[in-house]
């Protein structure tokens, strides 16, 4: 529940290190400010005990879907990666309605490949269930059509342009009051004004594309209901992680082969993107989400 803090403020209000349920509550209610999630939660919390005929076809309508998607990543990246979101797509969706970028993670961070440089983390994430028992499949398709299609050229241009009209929606240092984190918060904004920068300068056509996209890390998460997760309940029997690392092998070759097959689309960006893929099984993709709208819904009313 700390996670929605950081996922639904970013930093534009500050580096909120200690959460009460003030700022929990806020941040909830945000979230539920964005239409997706409002309707998910109707079906997974609100109606699930007594579903009619049309209510079931509108629970296979969103199981479908993926809003938690974006905040597992945002939460694997910042406590596993270490990284620190520089946009919230929540935040100017609540605010002033607007969609802030087509990535569903904008975050800095270490360079994972050479801990001397900053890496500008463009994410996008999966959310997969199937009854086939095929979502983790369906989601790594999916996400190579996703760098398809987020990283040809007047994409990628009209996105930089969106981010960087967001490059002042910060509090200034100079009203900043919390004591505790003020050093912290004047580092991020040094390292914010340097990624802007260098997004202004794409913008301007001042600096190569092909260059920009040699300091981006793209981390995709696949979060897909795994029948190996739920018909296993001890993650350190031996027989659960043979049969994991083999389902993580298969999934990682059609990657692979996906992303191959789509060379052509990508052209010579390809040559250029740090790609990161991450494998999320699950036991179940209703009962997660049934799970994470009730701890939000409550803690919205706290």
């Amino acid at each position: 529940m700390d996670t929605i803090v950081d996922f639904a403020f970013g930093y534009h209000t500050g580096i909120l290190r200690q959460y009460d349920r003030r700022k929990l509550k806020e941040a909830a209610k945000s979230i539920y400010g964005i239409r997706e999630y409002a309707e998910v939660k109707w079906v997974y919390v609100d109606k699930d005990d007594e579903l009619c005929d049309c209510e079931i076809k509108a629970e296979q309508k969103y199981l479908k879907r993926g809003e938690f998607g974006e905040l597992i990543l945002h939460l694997l990246l910042r406590d596993f990666i270490k990284t620190t979101p520089l946009l919230s797509k929540i935040h100017f969706k609540d605010t002033d309605g607007e969609t802030v970028h087509g990535f569903d993670l904008v975050h800095i961070g270490q360079d994972l490949k050479d801990a001397s440089r900053d890496s500008l983390f463009l994410g996008e994430s999966k959310l997969y269930f199937r009854k086939d028992g095929t979502a983790g499949r369906h989601g790594v398709h999916d996400l190579v059509e996703d760098v398809v299609a987020h990283f040809k050229l007047d994409f990628l241009e009209r996105e930089i342009a969106i981010i960087n009209k967001k490059r002042d929606a910060f509090i200034p240092l100079e009203v900043y009051s919390d004591l505790n984190t003020r050093q912290d918060y004047e580092a991020f904004l040094t390292k914010k004004g340097m990624w802007f920068e260098k997004l202004k300068r794409v913008e301007e056509k001042k600096l190569k594309l092909q260059d920009f996209l040699s300091s981006v890390t793209v981390p995709l998460v696949c979060t897909y209901q795994s029948e190996i997760c739920s018909k296993h309940s001890d993650e350190t029997d031996p027989n659960f992680l043979t049969e994991l690392d083999e389902e993580v092998d298969v999934l990682r070759k059609e990657f692979e082969d996906r992303l191959t097959a789509a060379s052509e689309k990508l052209g010579s960006i390809k040559t250029h993107l740090n790609l990161l893929l991450i494998l999320f099984p699950i036991p179940s993709k209703k009962e997660l989400i049934k799970k994470l709208h009730s701890k939000l819904y409550h803690q919205q009313n706290a």
